[in-house]
């Protein structure tokens, strides 16, 4: 079985019934759990309303770092965050690829986030780019030791995966992994510790070989495990086994299913 721990469901262009299907059709394809992730707390309520109706899908609750005209205060994303439907605080972190204007926002947001995931004792969901230095220099500071997460849809470089695995966190990797361009990338994830290894597809973005051109979802995730486990040398059972465990050992608020 799978697991997606890294998909946008309420971002996909799909009324309600065919977003039952979506999900319906990742389960076919033994996609047993999806985490669903915010980019924005003032649209939170909005995709719980979406996505709160299946067994088979979790939440988080955070701000995008380019989204920051969606910014708010600590207080505000501590209130949401606390609740119990909320497995982890995210997505968080530092874009200067395409935002580097926007580092100081940026950085003050990433800050709340550590700060409340501490509070909450929820892992933290990370997207990061061009911005390892000040990424783990802002962890490094703000995090408590107990505070783990991942950081998703990694391009970054093999330092800043082993530097953040020091810190007890994990790495996901998404269909980027599968593009030709990717050769730095598929070298990283050979290297990467299969117990501190996550696969996502970010959907409705970034879909992985052979779906290029089309709109991403969960079910695609599968092709990703596949594209890795090749990578690597290995079964894909294997691969499918360990990102899933590792799945519900950092989310650890996510209830396995009854097998």
């Amino acid at each position: 079985m799978f697991v997606d721990s890294h998909c946008h469901l309420d971002r996909l262009k799909k009324n309600d019934s065919e977003l039952a299907k979506t999900v319906a059709a990742a389960s076919k394809r033994k996609v047993e759990h999806m985490l669903c992730v915010a980019v924005s707390v003032k649209e939170f309520s909005d995709m719980k309303a979406r996505v709160a109706k299946f067994d088979n899908v979790s939440m988080s609750c955070g701000v995008h770092p380019l989204h920051n005209e969606d910014v708010c205060s600590y207080s505000e994303l501590l209130a949401q965050v606390q609740a119990d439907d909320v497995v982890a605080v995210g997505e968080t972190g530092l874009d200067y690829f395409y935002s580097e204007e926007t580092k100081d926002i940026q950085k003050d947001s990433f800050v709340d986030h550590i700060k409340a995931a501490n509070a909450v004792k929820k892992p933290l969901i990370i997207h990061t780019r061009n911005a390892h230095k000040d990424t783990i220099n802002l962890l490094n500071e703000h995090r408590d030791p107990s505070t783990i997460g991942v950081l998703h849809c990694f391009t970054e470089s093999l330092e800043m995966a082993k530097e953040a695995i020091e810190m007890g966190f994990y790495i996901s990797i998404s269909g980027i992994v599968t593009f030709a361009s990717a050769k730095e990338l598929q070298e990283t994830v050979k290297q990467i510790p299969l117990e501190r290894l996550l696969i996502e597809t970010d959907s409705p973005w970034l879909a992985p070989v052979p779906h290029r051109g089309k709109e991403n979802e969960p079910a695609n995730v599968v092709d990703v495990a596949y594209f890795i486990a090749e990578l690597r040398g290995i079964s894909v059972t294997e691969l499918a086994a360990a990102t899933t465990e590792n799945f519900y050992r950092l989310f650890s608020l996510v209830k396995k299913p009854n097998v």
